[in-house]
């Protein structure tokens, strides 16, 4: 089978799973995807079967739009809900013009540090698995772009966002940041991706539906 099929992935699963899965639904060895998802994250994922796997290295950069909540009030060791709190609770009553003037230092062209917890390679180690084996990840910032960054709502210690970003670019370290900045942690709570490219969740199906 030679095509492109976009998922919408559940949480729980990594990018690989739902490879795997398909691989098994489709009969077909012979496929990749467009863009790692975290396990936590839901949302699109395109996948390539067949002959058109070689699309994907005209993928690397693509833009990506998500939408997503951070949590105020504490940090984590991931930068998202799947992690241990790696800062003390706070209460957090967030107040929507200090959000939406925060929000725009993120906008931009952007100096970021990716997780610990993350795919980024350390002398060609993930930076995961050393983060997992409790050893020190030191990881360089580097240059991301955020195109749109839209606050849609805020509630007491919980901001719901939108935004487009440039490859390479992790909201969970915006959310991190975001809760340094304003000295009460902070971390993403959940994370939805709607567009890769040109593919969207309009374009999408669940592992269900593909079955």
């Amino acid at each position: 089978m030679n095509g492109v099929v976009i998922i919408d992935k559940p949480a729980g699963l990594t990018s690989h799973d739902v490879v795997n899965r398909a691989r098994r639904i489709l009969s077909e060895r012979s496929i990749g995807h467009l863009g790692t998802l975290d396990p936590m994250a839901t949302g699109v994922l395109p996948l390539v079967t067949g002959t058109l796997t070689r699309l994907a290295q005209f993928y690397i950069s693509s833009e990506k739009t998500y939408e997503g909540t951070v949590r105020f009030g504490f940090a984590t060791d991931t930068y998202d809900a799947e992690g241990e709190p790696s800062t003390p609770v706070q209460e957090v009553n967030l107040q929507t013009a200090a959000v939406e003037t925060l929000a725009a230092r993120f906008r931009g062209v952007i100096e970021q540090t990716p997780p610990p917890f993350s795919a980024k390679k350390i002398k060609g180690v993930p930076a995961y698995k050393l983060a997992r084996q409790q050893k020190e990840v030191t990881l360089k910032p580097v240059q991301v772009e955020i195109k749109e960054f839209a606050i849609l709502a805020v509630e007491r210690d919980r901001v719901c966002f939108r935004a487009r970003v440039a490859s390479g670019t992790y909201m969970r370290s915006v959310a991190h940041e975001m809760g340094r900045e304003l000295a009460c942690g902070a971390h993403l709570e959940s994370l939805r991706r709607t567009a890769v490219a040109e593919f969207n969740l309009e374009d999408a199906h669940t592992l269900e539906q593909l079955a």
